[in-house]
């Protein structure tokens, strides 16, 4: 299929979009966080993440570069220890990965925590998308592989970023793929940025689980359809709501924003601001699932205020990060300034 004939199966049924008037779990308390990592062991590689990331903060720091983490894509729930069944949700990763580039532009270094195998900055515009990357070549007359013609202009833009990038150091990917290795990789990132304070960002956009399967109900093998009769019953656990403890002990000076996708517009802001009072941080940027790469809504303690591309922007492909991301950065200026003023 070819052209405005195509399909696209990732559009949601706004016909069908859930009410979510449910209310939210209570934020982590300490207690919460000792009996979660004590209970679950750390992922085998973290020792080398850690040096990797202490590595990259201080070659920046010692730049003054201001570092942003941005966290993409959605963690599984696996349902074996090995593993063949998992609770998964729908992200790709779009917005975390478009988000670190307009970062890496407006001159940060990004740390991306990201889901293994989802959307990369650069590359984004190659993979997952409605072209085979085959699509992208021909053939020369001489037996060479070459871009197509018609795509070199943009392939080349994004090229010469992406080089820049790689030559400077830039970007750290580090990936995960279960809550679990999320939250150890997440409080392991929160403690190394400490050391540069305030002129660590963190830029929220994983889809993280809500649920989680204790370890100590998690078997071993495979779970086989005739013992269980052909039903499969999991009783899952809340996940301890850790941006609590980002805020108050993980990375307390500095700016923390989180996201808040919802399905009911009426309920947007109500669950932005709700999510503000309980964790205590400077923003959360609301966004429907129907409207996500159109709109979304900042919103801190004292205002929210919807960003917003035009029909213009939006049929010329311009990606609404382009828009959130400088603001961000407007805020986390502001937010340096005033933490400066505190001695801190």
């Amino acid at each position: 299929m070819s052209g405005d004939k195509r399909v696209h199966t990732s559009v949601p049924d706004t016909e069908t979009a859930i009410d979510r008037n449910l209310p939210e779990f209570p934020a982590a308390k300490p207690i919460d966080e000792d009996n979660y990592f004590r209970l679950h062991k750390p992922p085998p590689y973290l020792s080398q993440i850690s040096r990797d990331v202490a590595e990259f903060i201080n070659y920046h720091h010692l730049q003054k570069r201001k570092i942003v983490l941005v966290t993409s894509g959605g963690t599984t729930v696996p349902l074996e220890n090995n593993t063949v069944r998992f609770i998964d949700n729908f992200s790709a990763g779009t917005r975390g990965a478009t988000s670190a580039e307009y970062f890496l532009e407006n001159g940060y270094a990004v740390v991306f925590l990201h889901r293994e195998f989802s959307l990369l900055p650069y590359s984004r515009h190659y993979s997952h998308t409605t072209n085979c990357f085959l699509d992208y070549m021909t053939e020369s007359e001489d037996g060479k592989v070459e871009v197509n013609a018609e795509f070199q202009k943009e392939m080349i833009v994004v090229l010469r970023k992406y080089r820049h990038v790689q030559n400077n150091n830039l970007l750290l990917l580090v990936p995960f793929t279960t809550v679990h290795q999320y939250l150890f990789t997440l409080k392991l990132i929160a403690q190394e940025l400490s050391v540069i304070g305030s002129d660590a960002l963190f830029y929220l956009a994983a889809a993280v689980s809500d649920f989680f399967l204790p370890s100590s109900r998690v078997p071993e093998h495979k779970i086989q359809s005739q013992e269980s009769g052909g039903k499969l019953v999991v009783d899952l656990e809340p996940v301890p709501k850790f941006l609590s403890r980002l805020v108050d002990s993980w990375a307390p000076i500095s700016m923390i924003v989180s996201f808040k996708l919802e399905t009911d517009s009426s309920i947007l802001i109500k669950k932005s601001k709700g999510a503000l009072e309980r964790y205590n941080h400077q923003l959360v940027i609301g966004n429907l699932l129907q409207t996500r790469k159109h709109e979304v809504v900042f919103v801190t303690k004292d205002s929210e205020r919807w960003v917003r591309l035009s029909q213009d922007q939006v049929d010329a492909g311009i990606d609404i990060e382009s828009l959130i991301i400088p603001e961000v950065i407007e805020l986390h200026k502001s937010s340096i300034e005033e933490k400066k003023k505190m001695g801190l």
